[in-house]
């Protein structure tokens, strides 16, 4: 927060860390979701809450955890579940813009 030109260049040395953990994670518009060990998890949470500090005056990060004893590949399970049961893909991609 507080830099110029946005938070995409942080946003990136964040995902560089979640990428490297060898976690499942998707990265979304305004937010990526890690999956896995809670403790992995927050540990990579954590490390990506540190590099950002290093590189910005101010840091938000905004965590919500769903834990499910026994539930695994929940990223694609449940995107899966709801277009099972609406009968068709909900992938739908942003026109490309302009460069």
């Amino acid at each position: 927060m507080d830099v110029p030109g946005g938070v995409k260049a942080l946003v990136a040395e964040a995902l560089k860390i979640v990428d490297e953990s060898g976690l499942p994670y998707q990265l979304g518009a305004m937010q990526t979701t890690i999956e896995g060990d809670p403790d992995r998890v927050m540990e990579v949470i954590l490390r990506c809450h540190r590099r950002v500090l290093e590189l910005a005056p101010r840091v938000l990060t905004s965590i919500v955890i769903d834990e499910r004893r026994g539930a695994t590949e929940r990223l694609e399970g449940k995107v899966r579940d709801v277009e099972e049961i609406l009968g068709k893909p909900l992938r739908r991609s942003v026109p490309q813009r302009k460069k």
